[in-house]
């Protein structure tokens, strides 16, 4: 009975390492094949024969859409955008979220089956209301009105998650900085964020890649190169009959290095928050 109990536990000890190899197999692939392009000269992409790894190694892509093309200016316009709706996100996401978490009113629950609504909804339905909004008022092609836009979809998120984070903080924390003389806001400032500050990275860093990756809504409500973000940038380099893998390639990962720093500075807090947020409905 023990032998067999054992052998049991390795074969699922096993088969769970090999799911687990599978996955990352399957997740780094596109990346490793993406960086092995990009190392590429345009000659040796587009072969008969298919090579895996470059014959010889060249950073004349990054070079070439970093200095001959308007790929900073795009980065920096994703970075100013994402910046922007996390600051409106967070900042309005996390007061209606504490006010969902510790107010008892009548439409609570129906407003906040609005909000996951409004997540589910498709959002591509969303764009020809939003381009004659910010048409008329004037925020049609610019940073804050395409920061609007993403707010659309992303805040629901922020409410939903602050939500759950702000229910697991005991209210007798409070209580006891209200009898100390806080005032409501004062207590939720002192006592209730830095209390939920892993789950406040967390949101963040689901809202940041969501708004950092954006692709839709910065083609439809974007109409000039000055205000373009990458995405839309690296989509339109394609032309009828030109297909620059190398560039392309090179762009998505440059793309992909402020998401890995943003992530390894605030690697141990985004686990806190995820593995210890949403405990109470």
């Amino acid at each position: 009975m023990f032998r067999t109990k054992r052998q049991t536990e390795f074969i699922l000890n096993t088969a769970s390492y090999i799911v687990i190899v599978f996955v990352l197999i399957f997740a780094i692939a596109p990346l490793l094949w993406t960086f092995l392009t990009s190392l590429k000269h345009e000659s040796d992409i587009v072969t008969a024969d298919l090579q895996y790894v470059p014959r010889e190694i060249t950073f004349e892509n990054y070079i070439s859409i970093w200095t001959r093309s308007n790929y900073p200016t795009l980065i920096g316009n994703s970075a100013i955008v994402t910046t922007i709706t996390l600051v409106i996100c967070l900042t309005i996401g996390s007061l209606a979220a504490y006010g969902f978490s510790r107010y008892q009113f009548r439409g609570r629950s129906s407003l906040l089956l609005f909000y996951l609504v409004i997540r589910m909804f498709p959002v591509v339905l969303l764009i020809i209301p939003l381009f004659i909004m910010l048409r008329d008022i004037g925020l049609l092609g610019r940073h804050f009105g395409l920061a609007l836009a993403y707010t659309t979809f992303l805040l629901p998120l922020c409410v939903w998650m602050m939500k759950g984070f702000f229910d697991a903080i005991p209210v007798d924390l409070e209580d006891a900085a209200r009898i100390d003389g806080c005032t409501r806001l004062s207590a939720f400032f002192r006592v209730v964020l830095p209390l939920a500050r892993s789950g406040l990275v967390a949101t963040t860093v689901f809202i940041g890649i969501g708004a950092w990756n954006e692709y839709l809504f910065a083609l439809m409500l974007t109409t000039t190169q000055d205000s373009r973000t990458w995405p839309v940038g690296l989509a339109l380099m394609v032309g009828e009959f030109q297909l620059p893998w190398g560039a392309l390639s090179a762009g998505g990962m440059i793309s992909i290095v402020p998401v890995m720093i943003f992530f390894a500075i605030v690697q141990q807090s985004l686990v806190r928050g995820i593995t210890s947020g949403a405990v109470k409905g």
